[in-house]
Order: C-alpha cells, then structure tokens, then sequence
C-alpha cells in the first residue's frame, strides 16, 4: 500500500483480546496492525457516511416524491391580522 505523509494520529485503548485479533488480521492480510487499522477504519468510515447520505426509497415512495418536485404548487397566501384600532 502506498503511503502519502501522514500527519495525524488517533490512538485507542482495546481489549486484549480485541488487539489480539487485530494482530492476527493484520498478519494474515500482510500488512502493519497501523495499516490494517487505517485502511478498514476508513473503508467503515465511508459506509456510514454513504448510508447517511444516502436516501432508498421504495418505488412507490419514488414515484410520489418525484411528482410532488415535478408538480411543485405555489404555496397559499398567508392572511395577516388586521391592525388593532387605536
């Protein structure tokens, strides 16, 4: 895996038997338990940020959402209080 410069740091405490799996990961991929950590904290990190962004709708709920932005209505007039007497 290439490397640019990295400049930033996050630690974290485990389990023992957490970082045992970690180290046994790593070593069957071939790869440093610093690398192993890096590239799948970011591949999960990219999930879940696609899986927020991300909006799956059923076809009816499609079909109801895009006609509602396809026939947009003006919105109705908004009736202000008369000015009190003075």
């Amino acid at each position: 895996m290439a490397h640019a410069a990295r400049t930033q740091r996050i630690e974290a405490r485990l389990l023992p038997h957490q970082k045992t799996r970690i180290e046994r990961a790593s070593s069957i991929e071939g790869v440093s338990v610093s690398d192993f950590v890096v590239q799948h904290a970011d591949e999960a990190a990219i999930r879940t940020i696609h899986e927020h962004e991300t909006w799956l709708l059923s076809e009816e709920n499609r079909r109801v959402f895009f006609n509602a932005i396809l026939n947009l209505q003006e919105p109705a007039a908004t009736q202000t209080a008369a000015p009190a007497p003075a």
